[in-house]
This record gives structure tokens, C-alpha cells and sequence, in this order.
């Protein structure tokens, strides 16, 4: 049993436990059907058998309502769910303005300015057996982001990469890191990623850029049994890719040691710092040797993360491929519904031709997976991915909707950055994000690279 977070008590749990003690039932007014959330229990990251020790320092608040199912997080009750005498915990939604979520007239991908590259595969001095494998994989022409920061992840500098999601950019760090690791099958590297989606997806193109190279990859995620893991960590690994809180699990068990880390990579670093893994950051840079090489990626740059950047990167190089803000790439309308259509509303809309594939976005878990089975009922494939399922539940909905076999995926926000499908033709908002920066991160699914894509958010008037 997956437990990371705990179900809030329903009403029916509540009146009884009134009648059992004898407390006052209070009259049942419509605001009190909006105070049931998505639980905030920090997470562990592992496993239940396993608890950490009392004097480990406690980690810094978590900052959203999203999140990842690998490691920890904190938050309190989203904006829209508070009443006036609540006090804000974590952070507060912000209010939006409707025209925030209108673009009609997107900058076509034809339109941006292609990029031509200064350099091809064959010219950054790899192995000749990882040019065998580009070939092979038909990578003919490095992107702006693997252009510009190859070179200098194979001169051992550090590095600080700026980039949109669909850049490129998990190859831009593995392809060099598989070069040193050729040269030196010695040469160890941790990779942190938000999200067990994300370092599964890693782990995936790790495998496609290495085929036949005999490197050996463990992936330690929180939400499925460690034991494989602990395992996997006793042979000689050229490779860890984990979540945060799930990488401290097995450094605390001594079964990972970061003292043998020659690069680390926090990937999608701003995304786990706002998921309150900063404390699990500092603590496993801090146990890894000095003189390693970090390759630090985020979207943004905050105060907090140019402090972590200043702690632990010595004369790093930034690179910065943002051309544009995606809002201006992707074309966004709102969809007006009153409350008791809202699902009427909903399935209408998926009867639409150009809805191919569609990810849509709920606020709460338990409302993500009723709403997938409703669209099933409807007729609608639909798979849902969310905190409730397990680590397996999760990666089968997610096959399924890559595959095609499901048209719909509904999720929670830890979907926003942990998951990549190509050909997301809409986005739905069915509820509302957080903060404009949740907005962003989610309408991010759609319109990667050059293909076009369209966001819709739901709007009750």
C-alpha cells in the first residue's frame, strides 16, 4: 500500500464520530463541501517499513499544491478551498485574471527563427562508439541547448542550463556524461529528478543513448519496494537516477554512498525546489565529494536557487536557450460552465475531432480518478495518474495514453513537469492551478518543440 499521503476524513466519518462523542453537529452549508483537499502529508519517499531518524534536521516548508510521488512534501489548503477565518499555510494561490488564459494568436512555430548549429555530433570528439549510437538513433543534429553545453560538460566545467521542457536538454547532459563514462568506467554520476516519472523517463533515453555500451543504471524512486533498489545499489553502478527523498532513504541505510560520485545532476532543479527538497539538495551535494562536476537544469532562476547555485557550483557556465515565454506559443481560451454542467461541459467538448490526445488537469486526487472513470462511463478512454496509485498503477495509465490506448489522461499536478508525451494536441484545466507558475508548468504538455498545441481552462460564470 502506497503510503505517501493520507486520505482526509470524509463527512460520513465525521457525523460519526459526533455521535459517538456526543459534539454538536454543526448545519451542513455548501462552503463546507469545498474543505476537503488533496492531503498534504509529508512524504517519505520510500518505503513504510522504514523510518528515518528523529535527528535528522527538519526540511524546509513546501511551497505549492502539486508535486511529485518520490520524495517529500509540504503545503496547506489550496486558495480556493479556504474560508475567510482561514489563515494561508504554504503557498496562496493567486488570483487570476480571465484574460491571463486567452491567447488566440500564437507565434507559430514556423514563424520562430530556426536554429542552425555550430557544431555537429562528430565535431564534439565523442567515442566513436557513441557516434555509432546517434547515428543509429537517427540524432543527426545537436539542438541549441546540446550545441551550446556539450563542450563544456566534456571540459569538466560546471553548468547551469536554462531551457524550456522539449529542448533536448536529458540528452545535452547524457551524451557527454556517457563519453567520460567510457573513457573511465570508473566515473560514477547521480542524477536528482523532481519527479519517479521523470527519472524512469531518464533512465529510458539513458538506455537508448548507451545500447551496447554495458552501463549499469539503478533508478531509486520512493513509492515502490526499495529492496530492488538496495540491490541494485551492491553492484558497480556507472549510473543512480533518483528522487531526492528517496536517495537520502538509502544514503541514511549506507547503501548508496555519494562518496564515489565523480558529477551530479539536479535535473528540473527550481521544480524540486519548490516541493521542499532544498534541505535533501544541500545534504546529499554536501556528502559528495569536492571536486565533482554539477550540471545544474531549471526553467527559472530564483533568489533560493542562485544560492544553492552559489554554494555548490564553482565557476559554472549558464547557458540560457529561453526564447520565448511558452504563452505565447501556445494558443489558450477559457471554456465559460456553469456548476451543475460542468461535466456535460466536459464531454462535449472531447467529442470534438482535433481532441487526439488530451491531458487534463484536476485539483484533487480523489476528484482526478472519479472524473476518469465518469469519462470511461461516457465512453471516453481515459486513464488518471495520481497520488493514490502505485508506482505500477501509475506507469501503466501512463503506457496506456502513450500508447494511444487511452485518449484522455486526468491527472493531478504531478504531471505538470514529470511527464512527457509527445503529441498532446489539448490541455484542460477542469480545475484551477495554484499559481500562474502551476498554469505554466502545465500547459507546457502541449505544443513541445515545433508542434502546435492549445490550453483550455475552465472557468465558472
Amino acid at each position: 500500500m502506497n503510503n505517501e499521503y493520507r486520505r482526509p476524513r470524509d463527512a460520513s466519518s465525521v457525523r460519526q464520530s459526533h455521535a459517538r462523542t456526543g459534539s454538536p453537529r454543526k448545519p451542513h452549508s455548501s462552503s463546507d463541501k469545498s474543505k476537503t483537499f488533496e492531503s498534504r502529508r509529508p512524504a517519505r519517499g520510500g518505503s513504510s517499513s522504514f523510518s528515518r531518524s528523529s535527528e535528522r534536521p527538519a526540511r524546509a516548508p513546501y511551497r505549492g499544491q502539486g508535486g511529485s510521488h518520490g520524495g517529500d512534501r509540504r503545503g496547506g489548503t489550496p486558495f480556493a478551498h479556504r474560508t475567510q477565518n482561514q489563515k494561508p499555510r504554504g503557498r496562496v494561490r493567486t488570483t487570476f485574471d480571465v484574460s491571463k488564459f486567452i491567447n488566440k494568436n500564437p507565434v507559430q512555430p514556423t514563424h520562430v527563427e530556426a536554429f542552425t548549429p555550430t557544431h555537429t555530433f562528430g565535431d564534439f570528439g565523442l567515442d566513436h562508439k557513441i557516434a555509432q549510437i546517434l547515428e543509429a538513433t537517427d540524432l543527426t543534429s545537436p539542438t541549441h541547448i546540446q550545441d551550446e553545453i556539450i563542450p563544456h560538460i566534456l571540459k569538466n566545467r560546471d553548468v547551469i542550463g536554462l531551457s524550456n521542457t522539449g529542448t533536448g536538454k536529458t540528452a545535452a547532459f547524457l551524451i557527454p556524461l556517457i563519453d567520460k563514462t567510457v573513457r573511465d568506467l570508473n566515473h560514477q554520476t547521480l542524477i536528482l529528478a523532481p519527479t519517479r516519472e521523470l527519472a524512469i523517463q531518464i533512465e529510458t533515453e539513458l538506455k537508448r543513448l548507451s545500447h551496447g555500451l554495458r552501463m549499469y543504471a539503478t533508478v531509486c524512486v520512493g513509492g515502490t519496494n526499495i529492496r530492488p533498489q538496495i540491490y541494485g545499489l551492491k553492484r558497480k553502478n556507472h549510473f543512480i537516477i533518483g528522487t531526492p527523498g528517496r536517495v537520502i532513504d538509502l544514503i541514511e541505510r549506507g547503501v548508496l554512498r555519494p562518496a564515489s560520485v565523480n558529477a551530479v545532476v539536479l535535473d528540473e532543479a527550481d521544480r524540486m525546489l519548490d516541493m521542499g527538497f532544498i534541505n535533501d539538495m544541500r545534504r546529499i551535494l554536501e556528502d559528495v565529494p569536492k571536486g565533482h562536476q554539477t550540471l545544474f537544469f531549471s526553467a527559472t532562476m530564483s533568489d533560493a536557487i542562485k544560492k544553492l547555485v552559489s554554494d555548490f557550483l564553482q565557476d559554472p557556465v549558464t547557458v540560457s536557450v529561453k526564447k520565448q515565454d511558452i504563452t505565447s506559443s501556445i494558443e489558450q481560451d477559457v471554456i465559460k460552465y456553469t456548476h451543475v454542467h460542468k461535466f456535460e461541459t466536459l464531454t462535449k467538448l472531447l467529442g470534438e475531432s482535433s481532441m487526439k490526445r488530451v491531458l487534463i488537469f484536476g485539483a484533487m486526487k480523489h476528484s482526478v480518478e472519479k472524473l476518469a472513470q465518469q469519462l470511461v462511463v461516457h465512453g471516453i478512454t481515459a486513464e488518471s495518474i495520481h497520488g493514490n496509485k502505485s508506482h505500477q498503477q501509475r506507469q501503466r495509465s501512463l503506457k496506456r495514453f502513450k500508447d494511444g490506448q487511452a485518449r484522455v489522461l486526468v491527472a493531478t499536478d504531478v504531471a505538470a513537469r514529470g511527464i512527457h508525451v509527445d503529441n498532446v494536441s489539448h490541455v484542460i484545466n477542469y480545475d484551477l492551478p495554484s499559481t500562474h507558475e502551476d498554469y505554466i508548468h502545465r500547459i507546457g504538455r502541449t505544443g513541445r518543440g515545433s508542434e502546435m498545441g492549445k490550453a483550455l481552462t475552465f472557468v465558472e460564470g
